[in-house]
């Protein structure tokens, strides 16, 4: 056989060449901008030109600060088969993590978004190594900006040649990408991905979740976060029409109005977009979901009351995924198998509430404390294991860290599951996150879920607290579905027949008008511990 490097440049000069004439469309507040796949891949040449010009050299860091759009999508391309390495930047992290990360990964030049320069100018004074600014603009003027050596996009593009020989030499092993974790304890990891493992794993998206070149492609995860879950590259790679909503993706009418318009077919989110989603359609919101095969939901567990509901109200069949940033990120996706067509609607709903079977061309496998592969009943806990050509074997600069998680040839995720004779993983919780009492554990994923089938319930998160004589106790945090009140005992005594044993509930419940979430839409259980620790945790109800 050929010795073949796989390169995303193979990706994007198939779409070039076959696909040119299909739409990428980028949705602003006020317009809609569309072009083709042969535009976009003179605009990808043009990048590539303006990169040399900037002194960008192979392996050299390139960091977008970015909305989806398709300024952005060029960059995702351009960057890494001129041979750089784009670092996406989650610009929704603390300030000391947002200079930490640029700083670390020493990049050299920033794409910023116009309307994002303010995280840029907040730290512009702590940022080592950046050179040049480059300001993503769809009004084509340069915003008022403290910052120096800046340019627009378009005008450091426009003057260079629409053809560029894309390098062919280049080590499949070599960076494309990075980003990093959204830390909760110490910085943030960093994590490359290779042009190998992106290009695998868009093969592995086209396989498990059915994505091809006659599907339109909504981008509605951040391009900052895990790659999109890597939508993008398996989207141009495939020649899918893709929309690209910018910051329109909150803006649940609009969204509702474009999936119907472009005649959206898949698309992909973390729950706390489809909470937002659900609300804005039991309040009367307009919608079409008729042209939808493919819906995707990762992050965190989807509580099944919603998934059951939004499945039978608006026919909008949410199929849950499972994976991290080390893990480029698809690992699982919970499909049924050909010879489940015929289960009971109760029974299908349960599998897809798992995170399902591991993807082909990774290996799983579920180790309890003892060191032992755990048995396929769907009961027995452990701590799920990964490894594959798309997942990571180092933090980036990172030894001390890699050392505790990438250990004899296997990524320990962390997460806690069981894995059921049929294959279905279904995750327990974050080993930091279960709470134990009285010597038993007790799965704060189960009983939040648990927690969430309530009518009246929209958020739930449980913290471990100290108790002087169980040692621990889960506290409830508990947000009520708009127009509605609902009381601790009426909690208590809804859980009183659905958990595995009475000390599963909670003595507490606080009860919030929000539930506070990480930088990508988790619900996040460190701010909580904090503000139980220092007393500020008091129910507003």
């Amino acid at each position: 056989m050929m010795d073949y490097a796989l390169l995303l440049r193979t990706f994007l000069l198939r779409s070039a060449k076959y696909f040119a004439k299909k739409e990428i469309v980028s949705v602003y507040p006020d317009s809609v901008f569309r072009y083709t796949y042969g535009d976009y891949y003179k605009r990808v040449c043009q990048l590539a030109h303006a990169l040399k010009s900037l002194g960008i050299g192979r392996g050299d860091r390139v960091a977008s600060v970015a909305l989806n759009d398709h300024r952005h999508l060029e960059l995702y391309f351009g960057v890494p088969c001129y041979g750089a390495v784009l670092h996406t930047v989650n610009f929704r992290l603390p300030q000391n993590h947002l200079v930490y990360i640029i700083n670390h990964a020493e990049d050299q030049v920033l794409f910023v978004d116009a309307d994002l320069l303010i995280f840029v100018e907040l730290v512009k004074d702590q940022l080592k190594t950046v050179k040049k600014i480059v300001v993503l603009s769809q009004t084509g003027k340069m915003p008022e900006t403290s910052l120096e050596n800046v340019v627009l996009y378009d005008d450091l593009i426009k003057d260079f040649p629409e053809e560029y020989d894309f390098p062919i030499d280049l080590d499949e092993n070599a960076p494309a990408v990075m980003c990093y974790t959204s830390a909760t304890t110490g910085d943030p990891k960093g994590v490359m991905y290779s042009h190998r493992a992106i290009v695998l794993h868009s093969y592995a998206v086209a396989v498990t979740l059915g994505a091809s070149e006659a599907d339109c492609i909504l981008h509605i995860v951040p391009m900052f976060h895990a790659n999109a879950w890597c939508a993008p590259f398996a989207a141009v790679g495939a020649g899918c029409k893709q929309v690209l909503p910018g910051r329109e993706v909150i803006n649940m009418e609009k969204l509702c109005r474009t999936i119907a318009e472009e005649k959206v077919t898949f698309t992909a989110g973390v729950p706390t977009i489809w909470m937002l989603l659900y609300d804005y359609l039991e309040k009367g919101g307009w919608h079409d979901f008729s042209s939808f095969k493919t819906i995707v939901s990762g992050g965190a567990a989807l509580p099944k009351k919603l998934l059951i509901e939004f499945n039978e109200k608006y026919n909008f069949p949410i199929k849950q995924a499972y994976g991290s940033t080390e893990t480029t990120p698809l690992a699982t996706a919970a499909i049924p198998k050909s010879y489940m067509t015929d289960w009971s609607d109760e029974d299908l709903y349960d599998l897809r509430c798992s995170v399902g079977l591991i993807a082909l061309g990774l290996e799983l496998k579920i180790v309890n404390d003892a060191g032992n592969e755990v048995k396929m009943d769907g009961k027995e806990w452990g701590e799920i294991w990964l490894r594959g050509p798309w997942i990571a074997n180092e933090y980036y600069k990172d030894p001390e860290r890699s050392a505790q998680t990438f250990i004899d040839g296997w990524f320990h995720t962390g997460d806690v599951g069981t894995i059921d004779d049929e294959g279905y993983v279904r995750l327990v919780d974050r080993t930091k996150d279960l709470v134990k009492s009285a010597g038993e554990w007790i799965s704060s994923v189960d009983l939040e879920n648990t927690i969430m089938s309530h009518p009246k319930v929209m958020e739930a998160a449980i913290i471990g607290v100290p108790h002087p004589k169980w040692q621990e106790r889960p506290l409830a945090c508990v947000t009520a579905s708009p127009g509605e009140t609902v009381s601790a005992d009426e909690l208590k005594a809804f859980l009183k027949d659905k958990v595995q044993a009475a000390y599963w509930i909670p003595d507490d419940f606080i009860f919030l008008p929000e539930i506070p979430k990480t930088s990508v839409g988790k619900f996040n259980k460190r701010e909580l511990r904090r503000l139980y620790a220092e007393g500020q945790l008091i129910s507003k109800s």
